[in-house]
């Protein structure tokens, strides 16, 4: 999703008809996708040969070129274009949910003062 977002997972959820869900822990991020947290990007689908992830793609992303992304390490970025982002996706063989996620934001904090 675009990183300006805040999403209210529990409404994300509803939208996919996914049962609760969060963040994946570290030993579940390295055996589904041979990624460590900080590091997750679409690139690791294609570690995920058995198919046990779904990409969920933000609509509102896709219109941005380039898409800037780390590269299984977070202390590099690599840029790919929408359209070969989804060539890269479906050469993994996942079909990705693009998702219109606008309505699913939720206000930032705001402290009190």
């Amino acid at each position: 999703m675009l990183e300006e977002r805040r999403i209210d997972l529990k409404r994300l959820a509803a939208r996919l008809t996914a049962p609760r869900f969060s963040f994946g822990g570290a030993d579940d991020l390295h055996r589904l996708l041979g990624a460590r947290r900080g590091s997750v990007t679409p690139f690791a689908l294609l570690n995920d040969v058995r198919h046990l992830v779904t990409a969920v793609l933000d609509a509102a992303m896709l219109e941005y070129d380039p898409l800037n992304y780390h590269p299984l390490v977070n202390d590099r970025t690599t840029a790919i274009s929408a359209a070969d982002l989804l060539r890269l996706i479906a050469a993994s063989e996942h079909v990705p949910r693009i998702v219109d996620l606008t309505d699913l934001e939720h206000a930032p904090d705001i402290p009190e003062s």
